[in-house]
């Protein structure tokens, strides 16, 4: 407080423009404090830079069909030449710096999408693994994959089937898997 003159009292308790906090025991605040506080703003800033991250992992053709400003899809590029890491880093503080000025939501859309779409592909290759390993091991599996397939080549799948048990029954050493992947290739082929 040094080299500062105390304000005066202020004896008028009903300002226009101030209005009670009740959080801070009725003390009064002014009412144009409708700005984001630092701490909202370096939230967006960082939650923009973690969408920046997510973009950066998308391929070049898929940056390319969303419309991004050509600054920003240039500062992706130049991301993606960088090689150490702190390069990367400021790329990447770049990069948010640069999402601040671009409409974020078709970007989450897209990186969503893409999220989405690989979820779905481990989905049916752990579904086509499960039928793949029933098949092998019970032939009541055979009957429910043609109820829930009935438009699959049964007399294929029959022998498929065959050929990957008896690889399986094979010693180690004398195992091709070639069956085994065939079996897999067939049941995705299907799915």
């Amino acid at each position: 407080m040094r080299g500062q003159k105390p304000l005066p009292p202020d004896d008028d308790d009903d300002a226009p423009g101030d209005v009670p906090n009740p959080e801070s025991g009725g003390e009064l605040l002014p009412d144009d404090w409708d700005r984001p506080s630092k701490t909202q703003r370096k939230k967006e800033s960082h939650e923009l830079q973690s969408l920046g991250e997510a973009l950066v992992a998308l391929p070049a053709d898929r940056l390319e069909g969303l419309g991004i400003d050509e600054t920003l899809l240039e500062a992706i590029r130049q991301y993606k030449r960088t090689k150490t890491f702190e390069g990367q880093r400021r790329q990447m503080q770049y990069i948010g710096k640069l999402m601040r000025r671009a409409d974020p939501e078709p970007l989450r859309e897209a990186v969503a999408q893409m999220q989405l779409g690989r979820a779905k592909d481990s989905l049916a290759l752990h579904e086509a693994e499960r039928w793949r390993t029933e098949l092998i091991g019970s032939d009541d599996a055979l009957t429910r994959f043609m109820a829930e397939h009935p438009e699959c080549d049964v007399q294929q799948l029959r022998s498929l089937i065959r050929a990957a048990r008896k690889d399986a029954s094979a010693a180690p050493e004398q195992r091709s898997g070639r069956a085994y992947r065939e079996l897999f290739k067939f049941i995705r082929a299907e799915q």
